[in-house]
């Protein structure tokens, strides 16, 4: 057994869940015209992983041209996660990953590290039945190298030791400032951005040999 710990990503990694929430920024933006709402659309897509939180100051900045305050910022995250959050708790799983963590957990040392904002991801989690397989649950606003950073330090991991399984370009940085090796769980939206990078990539979960894990 190769690993540690393993950081698991969750939208688009565990579940199937990307296409929700581009969606709903889309969607949250399309008052201010078919234009923005692309704009915002293509950003997302370009920066999963980032909390919405970042993106939704820079989306009034940079193309409304309006600073958004910290209430403002809060009441569109608390419109975003009302309106997603069942879809996430209802949406499908990426194939083969409960049968990956029922056997991982019993060995290893699990985590999720999201963009979700933390209290949302433990109760989508949570509603899943899936706590049992996680050391801790992580998320938003901490931003993803800072959260690696923190298990490093609290648990005296090895970098060499450890593996990020991701969808997003902030997975990858994450794992390349901390010196983990890095999984792509690959899908259409995402396909695109690393089609440069040589990673290892797998479609679902019935692709990993859990003897080289």
């Amino acid at each position: 057994m190769k690993y540690d710990a393993i950081f698991f990503d969750f939208d688009g990694v565990i579940v199937d869940s990307v296409h929700i929430k581009t969606q709903m920024f889309y969607d949250m933006y399309l008052q201010y015209g078919e234009e923005i709402a692309q704009k915002v659309k293509q950003h997302h897509i370009e920066n999963g992983g980032i909390s919405r939180f970042e993106k939704f100051k820079f989306y009034h900045k940079f193309y409304l041209g309006q600073e958004l305050d910290e209430a403002g910022v809060k009441q569109m995250a608390q419109e975003f996660s009302s309106r997603v959050k069942n879809a996430v708790i209802e949406s499908q799983i990426v194939t083969g990953v409960i049968e990956v963590l029922e056997e991982l957990y019993k060995s290893k040392d699990l985590f999720i590290i999201t963009g979700t904002p933390t209290d949302e991801i433990e109760e989508i989690v949570e509603k899943r039945g899936w706590t049992k397989y996680f050391k801790e649950i992580l998320g938003s606003p901490t931003n993803k190298d800072t959260w690696s950073k923190y298990l490093l330090d609290k648990y005296n991991y090895v970098p060499q030791k450890v593996l990020f399984i991701g969808d997003a370009t902030t997975d990858h940085e994450a794992a390349k400032l901390n010196d983990f090796d890095f999984a792509l769980r690959t899908h259409h939206e995402n396909e695109p951005l690393f089609k440069n990078e040589n990673v290892y990539r797998f479609s679902d979960f019935t692709e990993f040999k859990l003897e080289d894990i």
